[in-house]
């Protein structure tokens, strides 16, 4: 176990070490906000808007509505990532790391965008007349020859192999973890409670993975959002010295202070990334296979939706976890308390076991949920490789995998998780790259037609066929 242990660790260093995966994520991402003419800070509002209240596209071809695959994707990233990815990012890169992770969240809008407008574009319809799409599709698709094939397929298997990872053993056992030490449940109650409720989710497919999230999501959020800001409150003195330590510390590095042993700006950056992209995904192409499914009546109107969860996940709820954490004055508590660290935080504002009973439940909230909507990314990617025939011996498989990782200690899960990120993300970032003119020309194009994003179905159907487009 320590050698197995050590290689994933080498492999992790090398694949989000300076030279792979940071450079080629942060690039992509400024890349794409360049191309798309800063497209995150131009349309958020009307993103927001046109995602979380109009309602114009629901007759448009697909199987969930914009706001269901919103929260889909919102599901499988407002995860563990948010609470302990955060605590484990600060004390190990010290409080430099939140700053990082603000920067791989707001370039990574871009790259979300990108990423969620091709997974519609090149989406295509299955056996079962249901919407496929994601990287597998749109690298295969989109670019020509062998180049196109071999990352489809090195995306597809990953995303598979992560789908166990990050978005099941690793959320699994957070969920038995504090229903173990929050109410006392056994990991095997536990592990047989999301048995049964996963594999009854996972029957009914997107359709149901949509109400389900549709209806929790914003539930799960709004209680931990609103707790952390209560804590804020209380706190409030403390925050423009935590915001001035934030962006000092990520270009200075930290002095070893407390349990804290100093990070260097190289390992701020590192962590700040890494637990950045575990915790909105942006540029692993993952979000791009839940807005695939969306009904919307062009690329561009479900990409900027999609562009929002980015915005949800990293500037609203981490921004909230890393600022009671810091005003707290808990990072410094060393590395080892990084898993109690966020509940530690809040317990020192809110009254009596508050602070401790509400992130357990975030956790657990967060933490199933994320099962849900990595289940749909693993089955679509099983699909491209093997087709329909996949589908179901991957629910058994993903549903009875959620009970082992409630039940059993998996040390290796999170160096396992960070690796398969990586190694997921590759493939789609070099894809993002090579499509981007394509983005780029057919997103000024449709926002110079829709700037406010008002236009009806059928507008928006006969600017397609004015424009000759190919899409459907």
């Amino acid at each position: 176990m320590e050698s197995l242990q050590n290689a994933l660790d080498t492999a992790g260093g090398v694949v989000w070490g300076p030279f792979v995966l940071i450079p080629l994520l942060l690039g992509t991402g400024l890349y794409l906000t360049v191309r798309l003419g800063g497209i995150q800070f131009r349309t958020l509002g009307r993103a927001l808007r046109h995602g979380l209240l109009d309602h114009a596209d629901t007759s448009g071809k697909g199987d969930i509505t914009n706001y269901q695959a919103l929260t889909t994707a919102l599901a499988a990233t407002v995860g563990v990532g948010n609470i302990v990815g955060v605590a484990t990012a600060l004390s190990v890169g010290g409080p430099g790391a939140l700053f990082w992770i603000w920067v791989t969240g707001l370039v990574g809008m871009a790259s979300k965008y990108a990423e969620a407008f091709l997974g519609v574009r090149f989406r295509t319809t299955d056996a079962k007349g249901e919407q496929s799409g994601g990287p597998q599709y749109y690298l295969k698709r989109g670019i020509p020859g062998p180049v196109g094939q071999v990352l489809a397929f090195l995306f597809a298997l990953f995303a598979v192999i992560a789908s166990f990872g990050i978005g099941n053993l690793t959320q699994a056992n957070a969920v038995a973890s504090n229903m173990e030490g929050t109410f006392g449940v056994s990991p095997v109650v536990s592990g047989a409670l999301m048995l049964v409720f996963l594999g009854l989710v996972l029957v009914g497919g997107i359709r149901a993975i949509g109400r389900v999230t549709a209806a929790f999501v914003p539930m799960m959020i709004l209680l931990y959002v609103t707790a952390g800001l209560v804590v804020l409150a209380l706190n409030i003195d403390q925050i423009p010295a935590a915001l001035a330590l934030i962006v000092t510390d990520a270009f200075t590095g930290t002095a070893a202070t407390g349990g804290f042993v100093g990070a260097g700006i190289m390992l701020a950056i590192q962590f700040g990334v890494a637990r950045g992209i575990f915790s909105n995904e942006s540029g692993m192409g993952s979000a791009a296979i839940a807005a695939a499914a969306a009904k919307t009546s062009h690329p561009v109107r479900q990409g900027l939706v999609s562009m929002t969860q980015t915005f949800i996940d990293t500037l609203i709820v981490v921004t909230i976890t890393g600022l009671v954490i810091i005003t707290a004055g808990v990072w410094d508590t060393g590395r080892e308390t990084a898993g109690t660290m966020t509940a530690a935080a809040y317990s020192t504002a809110l009254p009596g076991e508050w602070g401790g009973t509400i992130v357990s439940l975030s956790i657990i909230f967060f933490a199933f949920s994320t099962l849900i909507g990595w289940s749909y990314y693993g089955e679509r990617s099983l699909e491209s490789l093997v087709g329909r025939a996949g589908t179901v011996p991957y629910r058994l498989l993903f549903t009875l995998t959620a009970f082992v990782g409630a039940t059993v200690e998996l040390e290796l899960v999170w160096s396992f998780s960070d690796l398969a990120n990586g190694l997921m993300a590759l493939p789609n970032l070099i894809g993002l790259l090579i499509l981007s003119g394509l983005v780029a020309r057919e997103t000024r194009s449709y926002l110079k037609f829709d700037p406010h994003l008002r236009a009806s179905p059928e507008e928006v159907a006969a600017f397609m066929r004015a424009q000759g487009s190919e899409w459907r």
